[in-house]
């Protein structure tokens, strides 16, 4: 079989240990395929009970503790991993599925539908058939937004990201949508500038990856208007989209 990335997975059977790299697939497996995850990253919180080996970050795991915990599977994401660490894996005789960084949230359900189906012979997963069903239609734009993920540098969402799709369904458009890197550098003057000259009228700062709170994040937009909200709502393609439409309309609107 072939993952998102177009390369080979040697499995047979479905997989009874697997470790994920990815905190949102560790939700996704943890809730649909209970007792098959051999080891996580330090960031993967959710089940919040989960309750098994640590593999260092996503960005940095220690491949040798991955290997020690002697998987049939790893998972992993273009975006969150780097290609190294999924060759060396690779290298040691383990079969790694790697998810591409989607687009819109249709390209992800897409993608977990066929991980679930292919990987684990779950083709019915009642999670993702809900999450396709609240994220069907998109609301009217009512809003146009700068979307920081991280400071200094400031980094923002650009063309082609997930979290930037799940807000246009929620109505609130990207300033930086069409711009041609998917996490533009901007400074913080051109920032500022979208938003004293009307083409932004909104600042939406999740709490991840960088941690923005009320008291880091908004004062740097003074006298805008500045949305709080929940980073796992935003970025995780997981069992999480069930409750983030709602939870994050009422934190986008106030």
């Amino acid at each position: 079989m072939l993952d998102d990335l177009g390369a080979e997975v040697p499995l047979q059977d479905p997989p009874s240990r697997v470790v994920s790299l990815v905190p949102s697939l560790t939700e996704a497996v943890a809730l649909t395929v209970p007792g098959v995850l051999a080891g996580a990253t330090d960031y993967c919180t959710h089940p919040s009970d989960l309750d098994i080996p640590r593999v260092g970050g996503s960005k940095y795991p220690k491949v040798q503790r991955v290997l020690a915990l002697e998987p049939d599977l790893v998972l992993g994401n273009a975006e969150e991993n780097r290609p190294g660490d999924v060759a060396e894996l690779r290298a040691a005789g383990v079969p790694v599925w790697v998810t591409a960084a989607p687009a819109t949230v249709p390209d992800a359900l897409r993608s977990l539908r066929r991980l679930f189906a292919e990987v684990f012979g779950f083709p019915v997963v009642d999670w993702l058939a809900e999450s396709e069903r609240v994220w069907a239609e998109p609301e009217p734009l009512w809003a146009n937004a700068i979307i920081p993920v991280w400071r200094k540098p400031w980094v923002v969402l650009g063309r082609d990201t997930f979290a930037g799709d799940v807000l246009r369904r929620l109505g609130v458009g990207n300033v930086y949508a069409e711009h041609e890197e998917r996490y533009p550098r901007p400074r913080l003057p051109e920032l500022q500038g979208f938003l004293t000259s009307g083409a932004a009228d909104l600042v939406v700062l999740p709490d991840e990856p960088y941690l923005f709170t009320a008291d880091d994040g908004p004062e740097a937009f003074p006298d805008a208007r500045c949305a709080l909200i929940s980073g796992r709502h935003l970025t995780w393609h997981g069992p999480s989209l069930v409750e983030a439409r709602e939870l994050l309309s009422r934190s986008l609107r106030g």
